[in-house]
């Protein structure tokens, strides 16, 4: 009985479909994991105050709970650790105590046993700042000028008041420097570059010296009339300021320019936390990044993420599918062609670091070089093309997932049967009208099967980039409302990259963990999000072809 149930392949299909259980239980336990970690980060945490004695004096530690930690009593023990008569574990607390201006560390592990008391004042303020972290304490007074206005309760109302005309004001400020003054720069090293171009040709002039010089006296002015308005609206921001008194009864006075937001996490009630939490979630996703990448947002890494993969679709396809049409109709099937199937094959096995080495030689050393000293000497020393940047990245991603877009597309090929090929031959069809007409369309569904693995490898793909245009922080993207729009030259962000920096190369790593899981599952959704729509392509393709498929 056993043995004709083994005959029958049942036990196979209940083992495929555990393997297949088991491995979606744990891709879906993985991603819950990374949001619960990552997602948790966004909620305002209760500010506690603890009254500690580490054995020797007592003192007040404020901050938030962030994590906890079980040590069996033996091993504290063992590690220098003292207990309790009658301990039988040690139990740990780790505390985000912000303050790095005053105390000189982020957090703090104190143990359970030495808490004497704790509590949740309702007065307690948390204050998000552009530097040094965020601030723990109590709220004291309100400063215009140096002149207090408002103290305690009172100043509360006016401070959110004027950290809301602050922030609109930084608005304003990044606008004039990033869009207008940045605007006015980049013309300026255009006319620089124009002329020394006709410098190099012999073409430079009295008439065009007094061109240039016009338009450059016209963007003078602009740039002084804004260079008014920006210290004008500096002014402005660096008068108000607040007083804020820590935990050790140190009073801090913080410029409100260096304010994002202030609360009181303790006195709010659950909706307020909510909205609080979707206005932080926003920022992650739509702002700049600050303090080492370690505060703000991530829209420069998903901006460039997108721009880099969508760059890379553009080159990979055309060049995948010429290759499979190439190898699958016209190539004689011989040798040869089984030669370079396997060297294709192997292709996809080469480490990822391997190709981003060959990018930065072939690509960013020898192509862009000869591209500069052709189309770009005026710049010179100064690389163009010549250097890392969005292009090469491109087109080093492109060469890595080229053997999948050509495996997918020739599988796609041998399913289309011969008869179809025969007859569209047979009613006066070229053979280029046919491959054009018939075969590739009803291949198209496995065109984009490759595209889609395409997509998600280079989505995630590290290595290469570093070499080859991913930086810590881009100050510009690579798109902007200066000509030629697309700056394919430019060095841009990586969602992959932010989250190796922050993980390990940020000089506040507890600080910087919630934000890996949160950039990791950022990436993932990303990811998910492109493949999601080369597949209802891919699935659109394949519907409009199922009749034909069927012949």
């Amino acid at each position: 009985m056993i043995k004709e149930w083994f005959k029958s392949g049942s036990p196979w299909v209940w083992l495929n479909a555990a393997a297949v259980s088991t491995s979606i239980i744990l891709v879906v336990g993985l991603l819950l994991l990374v949001a619960v970690r990552g997602l948790g980060h966004f909620w305002p945490g209760d500010v506690i105050e603890y009254v500690y004695s580490d054995g020797k004096t007592k003192q007040l530690v404020v901050g938030e709970l962030v994590d906890s930690s079980v040590t069996s009593a033996k091993m504290a023990k063992e590690s220098g650790y003292k207990l309790k008569q009658g301990a039988d574990y040690l139990v740990q607390y780790l505390i985000k105590t912000g303050n790095r201006d005053v105390t000189g560390m982020d957090f703090r592990w104190i143990q359970q046993q030495d808490i004497l008391a704790q509590s949740r004042p309702p007065e307690m303020i948390t204050i998000e700042r552009r530097e040094w972290g965020n601030f723990y304490g109590r709220l004291v007074a309100l400063k215009d000028s140096g002149k207090v206005i408002a103290t305690g309760e009172k100043a509360w109302p006016l401070v959110q008041e004027r950290i809301e005309q602050a922030l609109e004001i930084h608005e304003k400020i990044e606008y004039l420097q990033k869009k207008e003054i940045g605007s006015i720069n980049y013309r300026l090293e255009r006319l620089r570059l124009q002329q020394k171009s006709l410098e190099l040709k012999g073409k430079w002039n009295a008439k065009t010296r007094q061109q240039q010089e016009e338009e450059k006296r016209g963007l003078d002015e602009k740039y002084q009339n804004y260079q008014l308005q920006l210290e004008k609206l500096y002014k402005t921001l660096r008068r108000d300021s607040l007083v804020a008194k820590e935990s050790g009864d140190t009073e801090l006075e913080i410029p409100l320019e260096k304010v994002v937001r202030m609360i009181r996490p303790n006195s709010m009630n659950v909706l307020q936390k909510t909205v609080h939490y979707v206005e932080k979630f926003v920022e992650f996703v739509t702002e700049d990044p600050r303090e080492a990448n370690t505060e703000g947002g991530i829209f420069p890494a998903i901006f460039g993420t997108v721009m880099m993969v969508m760059l890379m679709a553009v080159i990979v396809t055309p060049f995948g599918v010429i290759a499979a049409v190439y190898l699958r109709e016209y190539a004689k099937q011989g040798f040869t062609t089984r030669l370079i199937r396997i060297a294709v094959n192997n292709l996809a096995g080469v480490p990822s670091i391997v190709y981003g080495v060959f990018g930065l030689g072939f690509f960013v050393y020898i192509l862009g070089g000869n591209i500069d000293a052709l189309f770009f000497p005026e710049a010179a020393p100064a690389p163009v093309f010549g250097t890392p940047g969005l292009l090469w990245a491109s087109l080093t991603l492109a060469l890595l997932t080229l053997p999948v877009v050509i495996v997918s597309t020739e599988e796609g090929l041998s399913r289309i049967p011969k008869s179809i090929r025969e007859g569209s031959l047979a009613l006066g069809a070229t053979k280029v009208e046919t491959l054009w007409r018939t075969v590739l369309p009803m291949a198209s569904p496995a065109m984009m099967t490759g595209l889609i693995l395409a997509v998600a490898r280079a989505a995630g793909e590290v290595a290469p980039l570093m070499l080859v245009g991913v930086v810590k922080l881009a100050p510009t993207l690579p798109v902007d409302g200066n000509f030629p729009f697309l700056h394919l030259d430019r060095k841009f962000m990586h969602l992959g990259f932010h989250i190796y920096d922050v993980g390990f190369q940020s000089p506040n790593v507890e600080a910087a963990r919630p934000l890996v899981y949160a950039t990791s599952l950022l990436l993932v959704m990303v990811i998910i999000g492109l493949n999601l729509f080369a597949i209802g392509i891919r699935n659109n393709l394949r519907e409009k072809f199922r009749a034909l498929e069927g012949l």
